[in-house]
């Protein structure tokens, strides 16, 4: 079992930076693909980033891409997401997922463990 729990969010002004965390409290996640998802309010959920099983491959929305920095540290059991240059339409709730297989690295449903998400807000 996947136990999964984001932290690291809070306010920032725009131009701000913010280290997401989301470590697990369960078996260990190195098998797993581990993902960045954010939903803003009345909006869909939407893929932020995904780093591979071993961290050596990273995908990125287009939106996040030259600013946000997905890493894991599957030692330790945690996934970061560095977020720099922020801007006030990365407003969201930020969710890490947990995904096994070779379904779509973006697609949300692909990924079957979840938190609870972080709230970022970012102010202009």
């Amino acid at each position: 079992q996947v136990q999964l729990v984001e932290s690291g969010g809070g306010l920032v002004q725009a131009g701000g930076s913010l280290r997401l965390s989301c470590a697990n409290s369960g078996r260990t996640f190195s098998p797993y693909t581990m993902g960045w998802f954010r939903q803003a309010p009345g909006k869909e959920r939407e893929f932020v980033a995904r780093v591979g099983v071993s961290g050596g491959t990273t995908i990125y929305a287009d939106s996040v891409a030259g600013r946000f920095t997905i890493s894991r540290d599957n030692v330790k059991n945690t996934v970061y997401l560095q977020m720099n240059s922020l801007k006030p339409e990365d407003t969201a709730v930020y969710y890490c997922a947990a995904k096994i297989g070779y379904a779509s690295d973006t697609d949300w449903r692909a990924y079957r463990y979840w938190g609870p998400g972080t709230q970022v807000t970012v102010s202009s």
